[in-house]
């Protein structure tokens, strides 16, 4: 397993400006935020980054920049998302000439394909760059593809991808991934996207994790990887606790797209901290504003976050 690629790894939000244009000071400003609250890693690009509605120039700008603002500090992983393995081997391998120490792809979508064709597409993108790929493991991003246990530990044995990064919120699935992957002798990193279940992930055997509302609050999530590491599990389950009340602030969204709702209530609750300057989204998603900014704001004072 490659150890650099463990820890707290937050999916790194992209800033937009009223035009619609990717605000690059604002993710100087979350890239530093995040390194100061003790990220081990950053990970742009993904579903947090609102990665689909990016340009090419975009992805590649947002890679340069944060892997230039990171200097070394982290490792960055950056996602290559798209439909097939042709257009994802572009995008990985500009983001590993632009400075990325890690890809992380999905599995193809539109493309109907069978597990032994995304086998070829991971193989594929892993002969084509020298550094290494995770599996992104999103069914609800992919029509309901799910990579199979067996698939994910055989790629891992065959040196094809080095780790997984879990957001099918199959909790039961991952706990048998977990345990195949120790059988096979720990060939891959598993991070848990399921950041309400971090502590649980953490206890049955994660390797780390990548919390969206790691971009709010990165500093908790640290505490809890390294009271993990300490064995004190009471600690953990307190601060997930702590965790997840704040994160009702993305439950009191209401009547809103799965891509406003949590990613605008981030970005939301990061303009109160004052880690940004304002709440804008990729087009043609609109900010949160109104009933639902009032909710978040009233639940971040509620909880003594203002």
């Amino acid at each position: 397993m490659d150890t650099r690629f463990t820890g707290v790894i937050p999916p790194v939000i992209t800033p937009f400006t009223a035009s619609g244009d990717v605000d690059y000071e604002d993710l100087d400003k979350i890239i530093d935020h995040l390194i100061d609250g003790g990220m081990h890693g950053l990970f742009v690009l993904g579903s947090s980054g609102e990665v689909a509605y990016l340009t090419d120039a975009e992805r590649d700008e947002i890679v340069k920049r944060t892997v230039a603002r990171a200097a070394g500090r982290v490792p960055v992983l950056a996602g290559a998302i798209d439909t097939t393995a042709k257009r994802v081997i572009e995008h990985a391998k500009r983001a590993e000439a632009l400075g990325a120490d890690g890809i992380v792809a999905t599995c193809p979508f539109y493309a109907i394909n069978d597990e032994e064709e995304f086998a070829a597409h991971f193989r594929a993108i892993a002969a084509a760059v020298s550094i290494p790929v995770f599996a992104y493991d999103v069914p609800v991003r992919l029509g309901g593809k799910k990579l199979s246990r067996d698939l994910l530990v055989r790629l891992g044995t065959e040196d094809v991808i080095a780790g997984v990064k879990d957001s099918s919120g199959d909790d039961v699935g991952f706990r048998r991934l977990v345990a195949a992957n120790e059988k096979a002798g720990h060939p891959l990193a598993l991070l848990s996207g399921h950041e309400l279940m971090v502590d649980g992930m953490l206890l049955l055997g994660a390797d780390g994790f990548v919390p969206g509302y790691g971009n709010v609050e990165p500093r908790p999530y640290r505490e809890m990887w390294d009271a993990s590491r300490e064995g004190d599990w009471t600690r953990v389950r307190d601060i997930q606790d702590r965790i997840a009340a704040h994160f009702e602030t993305v439950f009191a969204v209401k009547g809103r797209s799965g891509d406003a709702t949590g990613i605008g209530a981030f970005k939301t609750a990061m303009v109160e901290l004052g880690i940004i300057k304002a709440n804008h989204m990729a087009f043609p998603i609109k900010p949160l504003e109104g009933a639902n900014k009032d909710a978040v704001v009233a639940i971040m004072k509620e909880e003594g976050l203002i």
